[in-house]
């Protein structure tokens, strides 16, 4: 992985092009530990890409091959590098955009589900490809799929291993927009820029509380929404924000 930080973004990058940025266990770590890092006081957004054509093909098959472990070993490894992963992005306290320069199969399409946004080119392909290796989804995907997709299209995707366009992907809301490569900077820098904007306290409090909230009751629900809306009235930016309004000019926050 390739980290890079400016102007309050942080773009993490996988960078084994020559594989198609396929994961490994060390790819996994690296990028959990690329976002673990992240705080709302220092950053605003982070961005996940890949170099080259591909955003990522999923796990390396030539390591699954040379794989010798125990049950035990094989729980450990996943979930302490593909279940990290998953970890890192859905409760990282900035919002995550994935930037998908190509395709993303199996553990990528994984990654892009995870993400609080996602922009592909309109060449990119996508695939919960795991069932091809006898496999079943990792990296979060069974939880994040049937929620962005439905329950039908997940297991069409899961169950059948095929691959699908990144209209396809958009219309399934597995990534917001599928957009020409030449429109793919400029449309998750203008994301970013959105997200820049705005108060990151107050996002990390409204993502948390969304994620936390997709498998409660409608009460427990309410209940955390409570919570964390009562957070954010406490912080400077619902100050700013109340002033800015009353003063009729466009709120300043940090």
């Amino acid at each position: 992985m390739r980290v890079d930080d400016a102007d309050g973004v942080r773009t993490v990058t996988f960078d084994r092009p020559e594989a198609k940025n396929a994961f490994t266990a060390d790819v996994a770590r690296e990028l959990s530990a690329a976002l673990e890092e992240l705080t709302p006081e220092a950053f605003d957004a982070a961005v996940i890409t890949g170099d080259g054509d591909a955003f990522s093909a999923g796990g390396d098959i030539q390591a699954m091959a040379e794989r010798d472990e125990t049950a035990r070993e094989a729980y450990e490894r996943v979930r302490g590098t593909l279940g990290r992963v998953a970890e890192a992005i859905l409760t990282a306290p900035v919002p995550v955009v994935a930037r998908v320069n190509g395709d993303a199969v199996g553990a990528g399409t994984s990654v892009v589900a995870a993400c609080d946004f996602a922009y592909a080119t309109r060449d990119a392909r996508f695939g919960a490809s795991f069932v091809n290796v006898g496999l079943v989804p990792d990296a979060g995907a069974t939880v994040t799929l049937p929620r962005l997709v439905g329950l039908r299209a997940a297991k069409e995707l899961a169950f059948t291993g095929k691959l699908v366009s990144a209209e396809r992907a958009a219309e399934l809301d597995l990534v917001n927009e599928a957009v020409a490569a030449a429109e793919l900077d400029a449309t998750v820098d203008e994301t970013v820029e959105t997200l820049a904007a705005q108060p990151t306290e107050t996002l990390a409090l409204a993502k948390e509380a969304i994620h936390a909230n997709l498998g409660r009751s409608w009460a427990d629900g309410l209940e955390r929404e409570a919570h964390a809306q009562t957070l954010a009235y406490d912080t400077d930016a619902h100050e700013e924000g109340v002033a800015a309004f009353l003063e009729k000019r466009r709120p300043e926050f940090e």
